[in-house]
Order: structure tokens, then sequence, then C-alpha cells
């Protein structure tokens, strides 16, 4: 008799649904148990002892996210979230619902047999689930390490049978309920590659398969030597060059003097700058992600050195809108957003930290540091109207939510001004928290949310913060902003996917 003798289940019995189901099960559990599998013997049970609780599946998301790109990265945190939603199911509600015994041993060759047998009940199979999770959660990210890890789970699975701590119902049923978590994951926040790049209208721009007429200009401050190194390993006749901060504006200057395409290597506020370049001297850009954001080469569709190359390859690219912001002799571009009220205080908070402890770390900390402060809202007029305003943010088209993502944008070409207003009161961090869960289009005492092609604030004090793209500079008086349609020509990759209605009708135009 075997350790766990009170948790095998005894032989079937009734001849309703269930027990024939039951006995159906384990009559395949025996079929299995008879086969000869020499093959498996050294593997699978060590396979099976090394997905215990999870260990197998954070070694993989390691390795996985290890490979330096984007879509890993996020894939292999897809996985993980997918596998803790499924372990959390299973634990707490599957186990608990279903007491169904282990199956009995008698059957199993001992060289199968696992030195420590679960004590838990069998239905359903957690290490399945776990590991159906994790496999579909990178698919939904990418479908190439998707393809990757699914041997890995399907063995797994397998080996629940194989060692006998399972019967094939509760494998089964474990891998639905993983899958379904994967599924959960995704519709709560929707993988990347589901939402494929923007749409936007086509451009002329020159083919560079081996990069020879790309010069790239690096912000040495954003830390990602290995896009650097990739970059000049897709295109090995591009010209790089490495700068600080402070000598960014005048390396990409002396760059046009010689370049067919402007590049540029950075976050948002290092895109910004090449982009006024860009729109100034006429020349198209190429964008290279290497910020902790990267919000416009989201956008885009370009997360890494491949995408880029692809475009450049093809002489893909599009033209998009750019926002400008006007204050007496002060003027500036903007691709993803202008702010002012808390915000600008946030970003210059947040710059104070992020070379110490990280973008993410040192973004929550100047939050919770702003917020904390006892600020006043700032008065402005807007609309005819003196009010005190918390927050007053203008995207660069209009930004779309999908589940609790914070949105993108489907159309960077679209003439518009997402303008979101938080008004002043009490309580500015639920105020703030209001907004950003009612999104677009809404309005109410505290906050709104309006579409416009130019705003116009007056009435500013003098010393008031404006934020674009990440940076942070003074305003005073009245700040106008507009849309520059389509100004700047920017590269990114074919879409693989049939192409919107909108994107059909611009080509057509």
């Amino acid at each position: 008799m075997t350790r766990d003798a009170g948790l095998t289940a005894p032989r079937p019995g009734g001849r309703g649904p269930v027990a024939l189901l039951l006995a159906q099960d384990r009559r395949l559990f025996d079929t299995a148990a008879a086969l000869h599998w020499p093959a498996a013997e050294r593997v699978l049970p060590r396979l099976s002892r090394a997905a215990d609780h999870g260990v197998l599946w954070f070694a993989t998301a390691a390795a996985i996210a290890g490979s330096g790109t984007p879509r890993a990265r996020r894939a292999a945190a897809r996985g993980l979230a997918s596998l803790t939603v499924a372990s959390l199911t299973i634990n707490t509600i599957g186990k608990r619902s279903v007491r169904r015994p282990r199956p009995a041993l008698d059957v199993v060759p001992l060289v199968r047999q696992l030195k420590r047998r679960p004590i838990t009940t069998s239905f359903p199979s957690g290490h399945s689930a776990s590991a159906a999770a994790f496999a579909a959660g990178v698919a939904l990210e990418s479908p190439r390490w998707g393809a990757a890890v699914a041997p890995v789970a399907f063995s797994v699975a397998l080996s629940r049978v194989y060692t006998g701590v399972h019967f094939p119902g509760d494998v089964l049923a474990g891998a639905v309920l993983g899958a379904g978590a994967a599924l959960a994951v995704q519709a709560v926040v929707p993988a990347r590659a589901a939402a494929g790049p923007a749409a936007r209208s086509r451009a002329e721009a020159p083919v560079l398969p081996d990069g020879a007429g790309l010069v790239v200009v690096a912000n040495t401050a954003a830390g990602r030597a290995e896009s650097v190194r990739a970059l000049q390993a897709v295109l090995p006749e591009a010209e790089v060059v490495l700068c600080e901060p402070s000598r960014l504006r005048a390396e990409l200057d002396r760059a046009t003097a010689r370049a067919r395409v402007l590049g540029v290597c950075g976050g948002d506020g290092t895109v910004n700058a090449a982009a006024e370049v860009a729109v100034r001297r006429g020349l198209p850009l190429a964008v290279l992600p290497g910020g902790t954001l990267n919000h416009f080469a989201r956008d885009l569709g370009v997360e890494g050195v491949r995408d880029l190359g692809r475009a450049l390859a093809r002489g893909h690219a599009v033209r998009v809108d750019v926002g400008r912001f006007t204050s007496g002799g002060t003027r500036g571009l903007f691709l993803n957003n202008c702010s002012l009220g808390v915000y600008p205080e946030l970003v210059r908070e947040r710059d104070r930290w992020s070379h110490r402890i990280g973008g993410w770390p040192a973004g929550v900390l100047a939050a919770l540091h702003v917020l904390r402060a006892g600020r006043h809202p700032l008065t402005a007029e807007l609309d005819g109207c003196v009010r005190p305003l918390w927050l007053l943010y203008a995207g660069n088209g209009i930004y779309r939510r999908r589940g609790l993502d914070p949105g993108h944008r489907d159309d960077l070409a679209d003439g518009r001004l997402d303008v979101r207003v938080v008004h002043g009161g009490r309580h500015p961090a639920l105020r703030l928290l209001a907004a950003a869960v009612a999104g677009p289009l809404s309005r109410s005492r505290s906050h709104a949310a309006v579409q416009r092609d130019r705003l116009t604030v007056t009435g500013l004090p003098p010393g008031t913060l404006l934020a674009h793209d990440g940076e942070v500079t003074g305003v005073d008086g009245t700040v106008t902003l507009e849309k520059l349609p389509e100004a700047l020509t920017v590269y990114r990759p074919p879409r693989a996917r049939r192409r919107s209605r909108v994107s059909l009708r611009r080509d057509h135009a």
C-alpha cells in the first residue's frame, strides 16, 4: 500500500454519465501505464519535478527575457502573469471544488514514479494548468517564442500521466483552465501584437537595405548599448554617432549635412529633438527605441532593430502629425503629448531619481511626492472661463484604451489633439485617477475630455512648467497648442495583417 492510499482512486461503480466518463478516464490511464516508454524514463520524471512550484517556468521566462528584445520581455511577463492567474484559480477553486482521489500506483512501473507524490486532490492538474497558461501567454505576445515553449509545456502535462500522479482527464481539464487564464489576462491587458501598428498614409523615402546614407545619433544616457551593437550588425553601412545629452542637438544638426536619412536612438525626449531637426531640414526620420517608455516608436510598430531594418530595406515610411506649442518667444514640438499642471512637476521629480533607481521606480516615487506635497492647482483661462486645474493634457492624436492598457494611437495622422482636463478641487489623486479610468470623451464635475485641432490657454502665471515628450520647459501668459498635419516622414515596418479601412481610404486618396 502506498503512503497516500487514502487519496488513491477506488475502481468505478455505477452506470451514470459521470461514472462512465470516470471509468473511461481510468481505462486510458491504465493503457498509458501499460505502454513501454524507454526514451521517457529519464526525461519526464525530471521534467515533472522541475515544474514544481513553477520553477521551470520562472527559469524559462528569465531565458526569454534575457534574449534582449522588447517583445521577448513582454512575452515572458505575460507568461508569468497567466501562470499566476492559473495557479491562484486552481489552488483556491479547482482543487476544493472536485475532491477526486489520485490514481492507484499498482499499474505504474516503479521507475516512473516520483519520489515525493503529491498529497492534494487529483482534479484538475495544477502542473498542466501552469504549463498551458505560461505557453499560451507567451504565444499571445510572441508566436515564435510560444512555438519554442509549447513542446516543453506539452511534455510537462504528459509527464503527470506518465508518472502516475494524474488521470488524463485531470491533465486535459488543467490545460483548458490554463489556456483560459491566459485569455483572461489577454482580455484585461491586450497583447501588443494583437493591436498591430497604427494606420497612416504612405510617404516616399529612400531604400537603404544596408544602411548606407543613414546617420544615427545615439544618446549615451539611454544606456542601450546593445541596441547600437545590433544596429551595426543589421545595417553595417550606417554611421552611428554616440553623444552625451548636452551635445545631442548639435550632433543632430551636424548629421543632417551628410545624411539621406536621419536616425536616432534614445527615449521619447531624444526622439523629440531629432524630430525637430528632421522637420526643419525636411529629412525622413528613422527611430530606434532606446529609452524606458518609447511611446512614439511603440505606436509606430518599431520595437527594435529588426523592425527598423525591414522598414529601411523596403523604403516603407509614413507621414505623421506633429504637435506644436507656442508661448511668447518659446516654441517647441511634441510627438506624444504636452501637459500643464502636476505632470510637469512629476516629470522633473522623476528625472531627479531615474539615474539612481531606474525609470519606473522613479516615476512611482515622483508621483507619491507630487501628490503628497500639498500643492495648489494651476489657475488658467480655458474657453473663456478662469478655473483651477490640476492637469491639462493634450495628446498628439487620439489615444484609445484597450483593457487596462493606458492607450495606443490607432492613427498618428488624424489631425486631432486628445485634450483632457482635471479640474481643481479637493483630493487631486482621486480626481486624476477618475479621469484616467473614464478615458476620452468624458465629462464630469472633476474632469473633461474633448478633441480639438487647436487649443489656447491664457492667464498662466510666470514660472509655469510645461512638459512635452518627457522634457520640461517654462512658459507664462498664453500657450497655444496646435497640429502640424503630416509634417514628419518616419520609417515604420509594413503591417503583416490586413490594413484598416482608414489606411485604405488614405492610400487611394
